[in-house]
């Protein structure tokens, strides 16, 4: 087998292939610098725990309407952003840890999610709200991939100033402005919408992998925030091509290639990356060498 049968031949001759490269493109620029930003701020489970918090809107859509694109998304996006308020509501009426809020209520929404599509539908329909079809994107869902992705890309346009400084001083940003609680709010429905729109692609349970691995193995090689978002985009869209070429060739689920793909990329740049990477840190240095 040629390079182009297996690396271009595959884009060239599906269309379904292409879709999914358009797909993971959209999915990239918008997961890239939210996942960078979360990775900064501290948040990184906050995105684990808000995918799993799309689940039972998603579910509840699912059960009035079956696999319906517009019926899914609106469920998904009411209870993520439902359930980023209640936490938030929560930690600051109980003088509960907002991290632990949201362990509860996405645990909680995990399992209304997963017992709604279970008896509505049958394994299948589980395993696609759960793992997702990158290979089954149609024209309506990258539309609103990349829709979503252009409205997360303005809106970090202009809320970039006060989330860079909330990521470096927040004590400083809240005695200057009070764009802080706005950013931040605008923050969260990014994540929720980005969320939104990877479930679809690769499920409820990866769609923060697309986030969060690239951000990761980014943090290794840079650390200008600039430089670390487009590197984090890049390693994304990287990942969703290898993964995508990896399910093709071997006949593997194509959401778990993409995830897996980008966890190898992590898994390198904890070994050999030049900031702070393993292989660095056993290399002696000279004496006083900074």
């Amino acid at each position: 087998m040629s390079l182009y049968d297996t690396f271009i031949s595959p884009f060239v001759e599906f269309e379904f292939m292409r879709r999914a490269l358009a797909g993971v493109f959209a999915l990239s620029l918008g997961a890239g610098p939210v996942g960078a930003f979360l990775m900064l701020r501290r948040m990184s489970l906050t995105g684990d725990a808000m995918a799993h918090a799309i689940l039972p809107g998603a579910a509840i859509g699912f059960l009035f309407a079956g696999l319906n694109l517009y019926a899914m998304t609106a469920g998904g996006l009411a209870a993520g952003l439902l359930v980023a308020v209640g936490a938030g509501v929560v930690a600051r009426a109980t003088g509960m840890k907002e991290d632990a809020s949201l362990a509860a209520f996405y645990l909680i929404s995990l399992a209304l999610g997963v017992l709604i599509v279970s008896l509505r539908g049958s394994n299948v329909d589980l395993l696609h709200v759960l793992f997702g079809t990158v290979l089954g994107i149609d024209d309506a869902t990258l539309v609103l991939i990349a829709g979503i992705t252009t409205i997360t890309l303005l809106t970090l346009a202009v809320v970039w100033r006060p989330l860079v400084l909330e990521c470096v001083d927040p004590t400083f940003l809240a005695s200057v402005s009070r764009s802080g609680g706005v950013s931040h709010i605008a923050f969260l429905s990014l994540v929720v919408l980005n969320l939104v729109g990877g479930f679809h692609a690769l499920g409820t349970l990866l769609s923060v992998g697309l986030m969060m691995l690239p951000a990761a193995t980014a943090r290794f090689f840079v650390r200008d925030l600039t430089a670390l978002v487009t590197t984090s985009t890049l390693i994304a869209f990287g990942s969703g091509v290898a993964g995508l070429l990896v399910s093709y060739n071997l006949g593997t689920p194509s959401g778990p290639s993409i995830i897996l793909v980008a966890g190898l990329a992590y898994a390198g740049a904890v070994f050999f990356g030049p900031i702070g990477g393993l292989a660095g840190r056993l290399v002696p240095r000279r004496h006083l060498e900074a």
